[in-house]
Protein backbone atom coordinates (compact mmCIF):
# COMPACT_ATOMS: atom_id res chain seq x y z
CA UNK A 1 0.00 0.00 0.00
CA UNK A 2 1.54 3.69 -1.02
CA UNK A 3 1.44 6.33 1.09
CA UNK A 4 -0.69 8.26 -0.38
CA UNK A 5 -3.36 5.28 0.28
CA UNK A 6 -1.85 4.60 4.02
CA UNK A 7 -3.19 9.00 4.47
CA UNK A 8 -6.54 8.47 2.95
CA UNK A 9 -7.41 5.47 5.03
CA UNK A 10 -6.35 7.43 8.30
CA UNK A 11 -8.51 10.42 6.93
CA UNK A 12 -11.26 7.70 6.86
CA UNK A 13 -10.39 6.39 9.95
CA UNK A 14 -10.92 9.92 12.26
CA UNK A 15 -13.62 11.16 10.30
CA UNK A 16 -15.33 7.75 11.32
CA UNK A 17 -14.19 7.86 14.57
CA UNK A 18 -15.16 12.22 15.21
CA UNK A 19 -18.84 11.45 15.97
CA UNK A 20 -17.73 9.27 19.00
CA UNK A 21 -15.26 11.67 20.27
CA UNK A 22 -17.83 13.70 21.74
CA UNK A 23 -16.93 16.73 23.02
CA UNK A 24 -18.29 18.70 26.09
CA UNK A 25 -18.22 22.12 27.38
CA UNK A 26 -18.41 23.70 31.31
CA UNK A 27 -21.64 26.36 30.63
CA UNK A 28 -24.17 26.82 28.73
CA UNK A 29 -26.27 29.83 28.08
CA UNK A 30 -29.71 30.27 28.87
CA UNK A 31 -32.16 33.06 27.84
CA UNK A 32 -31.44 36.49 28.98
CA UNK A 33 -33.13 38.50 31.35
CA UNK A 34 -34.04 42.08 31.60
CA UNK A 35 -31.03 43.96 32.79
CA UNK A 36 -30.68 45.90 35.85
CA UNK A 37 -29.47 45.80 39.43
CA UNK A 38 -27.42 42.47 39.76
CA UNK A 39 -30.29 41.50 42.64
CA UNK A 40 -32.91 42.14 40.62
CA UNK A 41 -31.77 39.85 37.48
CA UNK A 42 -31.12 37.56 40.02
CA UNK A 43 -34.45 37.55 41.59
CA UNK A 44 -35.94 36.98 37.91
CA UNK A 45 -33.55 34.28 37.66
CA UNK A 46 -34.88 32.61 40.73
CA UNK A 47 -38.33 33.11 39.98
CA UNK A 48 -37.69 30.77 36.71
CA UNK A 49 -35.45 28.33 38.90
CA UNK A 50 -38.25 28.19 41.67
CA UNK A 51 -41.00 27.68 38.19
CA UNK A 52 -39.11 25.13 37.56
CA UNK A 53 -38.98 23.04 40.34
CA UNK A 54 -35.54 23.81 41.49
CA UNK A 55 -35.02 24.73 45.11
CA UNK A 56 -32.78 27.47 45.79
CA UNK A 57 -30.64 27.20 48.48
CA UNK A 58 -28.29 29.96 48.09
CA UNK A 59 -26.95 33.06 46.42
CA UNK A 60 -23.43 34.39 45.84
CA UNK A 61 -22.44 37.71 45.17
CA UNK A 62 -18.56 37.30 44.62
CA UNK A 63 -16.16 40.21 45.72
CA UNK A 64 -14.42 41.95 43.40
CA UNK A 65 -17.03 40.79 40.87
CA UNK A 66 -19.29 43.55 40.50
CA UNK A 67 -22.42 42.99 38.52
CA UNK A 68 -21.86 39.42 38.55
CA UNK A 69 -23.92 36.30 40.66
CA UNK A 70 -24.63 32.72 41.44
CA UNK A 71 -27.89 31.15 42.02
CA UNK A 72 -27.43 27.89 43.32
CA UNK A 73 -30.39 25.23 43.27
CA UNK A 74 -31.07 22.03 43.78
CA UNK A 75 -32.84 19.18 42.27
CA UNK A 76 -34.49 16.24 43.68
CA UNK A 77 -33.38 13.78 40.80
CA UNK A 78 -29.92 14.76 41.33
CA UNK A 79 -30.15 14.80 45.06
CA UNK A 80 -31.64 11.08 44.80
CA UNK A 81 -28.76 10.01 42.20
CA UNK A 82 -26.13 11.53 45.21
CA UNK A 83 -27.69 9.58 47.92
CA UNK A 84 -27.55 6.46 46.12
CA UNK A 85 -24.19 6.36 45.16
CA UNK A 86 -22.86 7.82 48.36
CA UNK A 87 -19.62 9.64 49.35
CA UNK A 88 -17.66 12.39 47.74
CA UNK A 89 -20.24 13.02 44.82
CA UNK A 90 -21.93 15.02 47.50
CA UNK A 91 -20.24 17.92 45.92
CA UNK A 92 -21.87 17.59 43.16
CA UNK A 93 -25.34 18.66 44.88
CA UNK A 94 -25.32 22.59 44.02
CA UNK A 95 -26.19 23.37 40.61
CA UNK A 96 -24.83 27.07 39.72
CA UNK A 97 -26.21 29.48 37.58
CA UNK A 98 -24.75 32.59 36.96
CA UNK A 99 -25.96 35.95 36.24
CA UNK A 100 -25.14 39.65 34.96
CA UNK A 101 -26.26 42.65 35.47
CA UNK A 102 -26.84 43.55 31.96
CA UNK A 103 -29.43 40.07 31.79
CA UNK A 104 -27.23 37.64 30.74
CA UNK A 105 -27.10 33.99 32.11
CA UNK A 106 -25.60 30.61 32.16
CA UNK A 107 -25.09 27.81 33.92
CA UNK A 108 -22.77 24.63 35.00
CA UNK A 109 -23.53 21.57 32.03
CA UNK A 110 -24.79 19.23 33.89
CA UNK A 111 -23.65 15.74 31.56
CA UNK A 112 -20.03 17.96 31.81
CA UNK A 113 -19.71 18.04 35.42
CA UNK A 114 -21.75 15.04 36.48
CA UNK A 115 -19.04 12.87 34.12
CA UNK A 116 -16.49 14.82 36.22
CA UNK A 117 -18.11 14.32 39.54
CA UNK A 118 -20.12 10.96 39.00
CA UNK A 119 -17.19 9.37 37.01
CA UNK A 120 -17.61 5.23 37.27
CA UNK A 121 -21.44 6.08 38.38
CA UNK A 122 -21.98 8.05 35.45
CA UNK A 123 -23.92 5.94 32.85
CA UNK A 124 -25.73 4.40 35.59
CA UNK A 125 -27.19 7.73 36.66
CA UNK A 126 -27.44 9.10 33.11
CA UNK A 127 -31.20 9.65 33.10
CA UNK A 128 -31.08 11.91 36.29
CA UNK A 129 -28.48 13.84 34.67
CA UNK A 130 -30.39 14.15 31.67
CA UNK A 131 -33.15 14.88 33.77
CA UNK A 132 -31.91 18.50 34.76
CA UNK A 133 -30.64 19.04 31.83
CA UNK A 134 -34.34 19.19 30.21
CA UNK A 135 -35.77 20.97 33.46
CA UNK A 136 -32.91 23.49 33.18
CA UNK A 137 -33.85 23.96 29.55
CA UNK A 138 -37.80 24.25 30.57
CA UNK A 139 -36.75 26.91 33.11
CA UNK A 140 -33.81 29.12 31.72
CA UNK A 141 -33.64 28.40 28.32
CA UNK A 142 -30.47 26.39 26.91
CA UNK A 143 -29.02 28.03 23.97
CA UNK A 144 -24.70 27.21 22.87
CA UNK A 145 -21.95 25.38 25.16
CA UNK A 146 -19.00 27.50 26.13
CA UNK A 147 -16.19 27.43 27.99
CA UNK A 148 -13.89 24.80 26.44
CA UNK A 149 -14.14 21.38 24.69
CA UNK A 150 -13.00 18.21 26.61
CA UNK A 151 -13.73 14.97 25.16
CA UNK A 152 -16.34 13.71 27.87
CA UNK A 153 -14.71 10.39 27.89
CA UNK A 154 -11.91 11.52 29.78
CA UNK A 155 -14.03 13.97 32.30
CA UNK A 156 -14.30 10.75 34.86
CA UNK A 157 -10.02 11.09 35.22
CA UNK A 158 -9.73 14.87 34.15
CA UNK A 159 -6.48 16.54 34.84
CA UNK A 160 -5.43 19.61 32.90
CA UNK A 161 -1.95 17.87 32.06
CA UNK A 162 0.56 15.97 33.87
CA UNK A 163 1.25 16.59 37.16
CA UNK A 164 -1.69 18.36 38.28
CA UNK A 165 -4.24 17.05 40.07
CA UNK A 166 -6.79 14.38 39.42
CA UNK A 167 -10.45 14.27 41.49
CA UNK A 168 -9.10 12.41 44.07
CA UNK A 169 -5.82 14.22 45.04
CA UNK A 170 -4.50 16.45 47.20
CA UNK A 171 -8.22 17.10 48.78
CA UNK A 172 -7.97 16.23 52.68
CA UNK A 173 -8.64 19.60 54.56
CA UNK A 174 -9.20 18.16 58.23
CA UNK A 175 -10.57 15.32 59.95
CA UNK A 176 -12.90 15.11 63.27
CA UNK A 177 -13.94 13.13 65.75
CA UNK A 178 -17.12 12.71 63.82
CA UNK A 179 -19.24 13.28 60.44
CA UNK A 180 -21.16 15.69 63.14
CA UNK A 181 -18.39 17.38 64.46
CA UNK A 182 -17.24 17.92 60.89
CA UNK A 183 -19.76 19.63 60.08
CA UNK A 184 -20.39 22.05 63.16
CA UNK A 185 -17.30 23.05 62.77
CA UNK A 186 -17.16 23.88 58.87
CA UNK A 187 -20.72 25.80 60.02
CA UNK A 188 -19.09 27.64 62.97
CA UNK A 189 -16.65 28.77 60.90
CA UNK A 190 -18.27 30.11 57.87
CA UNK A 191 -20.54 31.98 60.59
CA UNK A 192 -17.52 33.72 62.12
CA UNK A 193 -16.16 33.84 58.69
CA UNK A 194 -12.95 32.87 59.23
CA UNK A 195 -10.21 33.09 56.80
CA UNK A 196 -12.04 36.16 54.58
CA UNK A 197 -14.94 33.11 54.02
CA UNK A 198 -18.82 32.85 54.07
CA UNK A 199 -21.06 30.51 53.26
CA UNK A 200 -22.88 30.25 50.78
CA UNK A 201 -25.39 27.48 50.79
CA UNK A 202 -25.51 23.31 52.11
CA UNK A 203 -26.66 20.59 51.38
CA UNK A 204 -26.36 18.05 54.25
CA UNK A 205 -27.32 13.74 53.69
CA UNK A 206 -27.11 13.33 57.71
CA UNK A 207 -28.24 9.60 56.96
CA UNK A 208 -25.50 8.90 54.58
CA UNK A 209 -22.84 10.88 56.45
CA UNK A 210 -22.13 13.88 53.38
CA UNK A 211 -22.41 17.41 53.19
CA UNK A 212 -21.15 20.00 50.83
CA UNK A 213 -21.25 23.61 51.45
CA UNK A 214 -20.35 26.68 49.06
CA UNK A 215 -17.64 28.91 49.93
CA UNK A 216 -17.19 32.68 49.51
CA UNK A 217 -13.73 33.66 49.48
CA UNK A 218 -13.71 37.35 50.06
CA UNK A 219 -10.31 38.52 50.71
CA UNK A 220 -9.45 41.54 48.59
CA UNK A 221 -6.16 39.59 47.88
CA UNK A 222 -6.39 36.03 47.53
CA UNK A 223 -10.36 35.64 46.92
CA UNK A 224 -11.83 34.54 44.08
CA UNK A 225 -12.22 38.18 42.64
CA UNK A 226 -8.89 38.79 42.64
CA UNK A 227 -8.05 35.22 40.80
CA UNK A 228 -10.89 35.48 38.76
CA UNK A 229 -10.12 39.22 37.37
CA UNK A 230 -6.08 37.97 36.90
CA UNK A 231 -7.47 35.41 34.33
CA UNK A 232 -10.26 37.44 33.04
CA UNK A 233 -12.58 34.65 33.75
CA UNK A 234 -15.73 35.89 34.78
CA UNK A 235 -17.38 35.11 31.82
CA UNK A 236 -17.43 31.76 33.94
CA UNK A 237 -18.70 33.03 36.95
CA UNK A 238 -21.42 29.60 37.18
CA UNK A 239 -18.17 27.78 38.24
CA UNK A 240 -18.22 29.42 41.73
CA UNK A 241 -18.58 29.60 44.62
CA UNK A 242 -15.99 26.82 45.71
CA UNK A 243 -17.15 24.04 47.85
CA UNK A 244 -15.94 21.95 51.10
CA UNK A 245 -17.61 18.66 51.58
CA UNK A 246 -17.71 16.33 54.14
CA UNK A 247 -17.63 12.42 53.71
CA UNK A 248 -17.68 10.27 57.19
CA UNK A 249 -15.97 12.43 59.56
CA UNK A 250 -13.19 14.09 56.58
CA UNK A 251 -13.37 17.73 55.51
CA UNK A 252 -12.43 18.19 52.01
CA UNK A 253 -11.79 20.69 49.08
CA UNK A 254 -10.34 20.02 45.55
CA UNK A 255 -7.11 21.45 44.98
CA UNK A 256 -7.19 24.31 42.84
CA UNK A 257 -4.87 22.79 40.11
CA UNK A 258 -7.94 20.23 39.52
CA UNK A 259 -11.08 23.14 39.87
CA UNK A 260 -10.00 25.31 38.36
CA UNK A 261 -8.94 23.71 35.60
CA UNK A 262 -12.01 21.52 35.21
CA UNK A 263 -13.88 25.26 35.46
CA UNK A 264 -11.79 26.97 32.92
CA UNK A 265 -10.61 23.92 30.48
CA UNK A 266 -9.38 26.33 27.66
CA UNK A 267 -6.97 28.37 29.55
CA UNK A 268 -3.50 28.44 28.34
CA UNK A 269 -0.97 28.13 30.86
CA UNK A 270 0.17 31.52 30.87
CA UNK A 271 -2.81 32.52 31.81
CA UNK A 272 -2.50 29.85 34.77
CA UNK A 273 1.09 31.44 35.36
CA UNK A 274 -0.89 34.47 36.64
CA UNK A 275 -2.07 32.91 39.42
CA UNK A 276 0.38 30.64 40.23
CA UNK A 277 -0.03 31.13 44.29
CA UNK A 278 -3.64 30.68 44.04
CA UNK A 279 -4.07 26.89 44.28
CA UNK A 280 -2.27 27.17 47.99
CA UNK A 281 -4.22 30.26 48.88
CA UNK A 282 -7.51 28.25 48.31
CA UNK A 283 -6.13 25.50 50.10
CA UNK A 284 -4.89 27.40 53.06
CA UNK A 285 -8.36 28.93 53.23
CA UNK A 286 -10.41 26.32 53.11
CA UNK A 287 -7.80 24.78 55.81
CA UNK A 288 -9.23 27.44 58.19
CA UNK A 289 -12.80 26.65 57.25
CA UNK A 290 -12.40 23.12 57.49
CA UNK A 291 -10.69 23.67 61.18
CA UNK A 292 -6.81 22.02 60.41
CA UNK A 293 -4.35 22.93 63.05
Amino acid sequence: MNTWMKKVLATFALLAWAPFALALSPYIKADSVTAGDVNAVMSQVEKKLQAGGFTVVGKHHPQGLADNGVVIVTDKAILDAIAKIGGDVIVGAGIRVGVKADGTVSYMNPEYWYRAYFRSNYDANEAAVKGVESRLKAAIGAGAAFGGDVEASKLAKYHYMFGMEYFEDNRDLASSASFEKAVETVRANLAKSAGGTAKVYEVVMADKKTAVFGVAMNDPKTGEGAWVNRIEGAEHIAALPYEVFVVGDKVMGFFGRYRIALSWPALKMTSFGKIMATPGNIRSTLKTVAGAE
